[in-house]
C-alpha cells in the first residue's frame, strides 16, 4: 500500500512540475480536459447517462479499454465516439 501512495505521490509531482514548466504538456491536458469533458456533456445530454456513467464512457474509450458496459446508442452519439475516439486516442497516445 505504501508503494500505491509513493507511486501516486511521485505521478502527481510530475504532473505538476509539467504544468508549471513544459507549455506543450499544458496544452496537450488542455486539450485532453476539453476532450473528456465535452465528450462527458455529450453522452450525458445525448445519451440520458449520468455524469459519472458518461465520464467513465470517456475515460474507458480514451484508454482504449472499452469494457462494453455502456455502448452508444443513437447513430449521433456512433459518429460522436468514433470522432472522440480517434481523437482521443491520438491525444492520450501524445501526452
Amino acid at each position: 500500500m505504501t508503494t500505491f501512495f509513493y507511486n501516486l505521490y511521485k505521478l502527481l509531482r510530475a504532473i505538476w512540475h509539467g504544468i508549471r514548466s513544459d507549455e506543450d504538456f499544458r496544452i496537450l491536458l488542455f486539450i485532453l480536459l476539453t476532450l473528456l469533458l465535452g465528450g462527458t456533456y455529450f453522452y450525458w445530454h445525448i445519451e440520458g447517462w449520468g455524469v459519472l456513467d458518461s465520464l467513465y464512457f470517456c475515460v474507458m474509450t480514451m484508454s482504449t479499454i472499452g469494457y462494453g458496459d455502456f455502448t452508444p446508442t443513437t447513430d449521433l452519439s456512433k459518429v460522436f465516439t468514433i470522432i472522440y475516439t480517434l481523437l482521443s486516442i491520438g491525444i492520450f497516445v501524445g501526452w
